[in-house]
């Protein structure tokens, strides 16, 4: 059977999800409609969960702010005034001396926020499974879905944090290190100067791949390597459509970090609001997109080739007409005698104002009319159209049972197929 050629994201990517979970629908009204009205109608859950998340990036937070502090700090008693009697001790030259006190600082905080991003990351697995079951899902129990989500999808988030956190650090530990060197006119600055570009090239990159990890391992059982390989190939099997929804995503937190006074209040306030919840809707809706895009059941393809490749003969057809009228059993109208309406006492009908005598006379014809009906049905059971379609029925019904029984036996012998492989590939159910 020739495989149906598709693109190789398409082929790579094939399985199933969690067992038993809630199972992606295709929404008539569109992915962007369906955002907007989960968005409109669930703002205020939003809200809640978005403070839920918010917990858990209060180390992060409270380090920055401290580096921000420790920085100003040492910026205003730093020996930059030397000799000009406002700085003490003197210091003949300060050539790099504020590069080297960046330097330092950051190789102490920014090695801080990598467990920072890690506890961060525990509530954002909890904050991304609940906003995926709203885009599938009409109701969630807030509290006990966050944590579902921590229990669920905890290890794969944590991995796509400790990746981003240590490729983060390096890039800005190198950074520092080239403005050092170009401070001091070292002659190696230049190479410095390219690493700490594709440095932060990578950090850029491999923020796509760890949101990509964080949606995949919402909805798909993967082990570390698994799930690497597969938010890798998503990345840039859509690279253009993954820059495009990362950037619409994470704008709540471009206005946070780039902008200040007025625009820096305004950021921080809509990141109190949904700056977690916003990113995680948008991302998992398109995420969404994606999965329906590229990975299908390989039951579904595969019975299309059949259907092309060996279409079954009347015989067959017929086999399956009948096995489907029997799959519904007897037919009450052809296997029963039943009554004519005609026949006998009807029912008593209540006048409009009835008493108690007046029901009682409904009961007792009632009554009349089943006993009727069981004498009609014993007289004319053993009619020969009922005999001879019960007769019919039930031969017809063994023949089918007995050619199962065959082909069951006979597929026992033959080797099984091989099996597709499952979803995401190296995903575990």
């Amino acid at each position: 059977m020739a495989e149906k050629r598709r693109g190789y994201v398409s082929r790579q990517l094939v399985g199933k999800e969690y067992s038993g979970d809630i199972e992606r629908v295709v929404h008539a009204s569109g992915r962007v409609r369906l955002f907007w009205e989960t968005f409109k109608g669930r703002f205020g859950r939003l809200i809640l969960v978005n403070l839920l998340i918010f917990l858990f990036f209060l180390p992060l937070f409270v380090v920055l702010f401290y580096r921000t502090i420790s920085i100003g700090g040492q910026q205003t008693i730093g020996p930059w005034g030397s000799g000009l009697g406002v700085g003490y001790p003197i210091v003949p030259d300060v050539t790099g001396t504020y590069e080297y006190m960046i330097l330092r600082s950051d190789l102490i905080f920014f090695a801080l926020l990598i467990p920072c991003l890690i506890i961060g990351g525990i509530g954002i697995s909890g904050g991304a499974y609940l906003t995926r079951n709203l885009i599938r899902t009409d109701g969630i129990f807030i509290f006990k879905d966050f944590f579902r989500g921590i229990k669920r999808g905890i290890w794969s988030v944590l991995e796509a944090s400790l990746i981003f956190a240590v490729i983060l650090f390096l890039a800005r530990y190198t950074g520092n290190i080239a403005s050092y060197y170009v401070a001091k006119g070292l002659p190696t600055a230049g190479w410095l100067i390219a690493s700490e570009v594709f440095g932060y090239i990578f950090v850029g990159l491999f923020a796509l791949i760890s949101l990509w990890m964080i949606a995949i391992g919402t909805s798909y059982k993967l082990g570390p390597w698994a799930l690497f390989k597969n938010a890798f190939m998503m990345t840039f099997g859509t690279f253009p459509q993954t820059l495009l929804f990362a950037a619409v995503a994470l704008w709540p937190l471009f206005l946070l970090l780039f902008t200040s006074g007025f625009f820096g209040l305004i950021g921080l306030f809509i990141f109190i609001l949904f700056g977690f919840t916003y990113p995680c809707l948008i991302w998992m809706d398109y995420a969404d997109w994606a999965f329906d895009k590229f990975v299908s059941p390989p039951e579904v393809p595969a019975a299309k080739e059949e259907t092309k490749a060996a279409p079954r003969d009347s015989s067959e057809a017929r086999e399956d007409v009948q096995r489907l009228i029997f799959s519904h059993g007897k037919s009450d109208l052809a296997s029963r005698p039943l009554r004519p309406l005609d026949d006998g006492a009807g029912l008593y009908r209540l006048p409009e104002k009835f008493s108690r005598e007046d029901l009682k006379k409904l009961r007792d014809s009632r009554t009349n009319m089943q006993r009727e009906i069981d004498e009609y049905v014993e007289a004319h059971k053993n009619d020969p159209q009922y005999v001879e379609y019960n007769r019919l029925f039930e031969e017809r019904e063994r023949a089918i049972r007995e050619a199962e029984l065959a082909k069951e036996k006979k597929s026992k012998g033959k080797k099984k197929s091989p099996k597709p492989p499952k979803l995401l590939t190296g995903g575990k159910r």
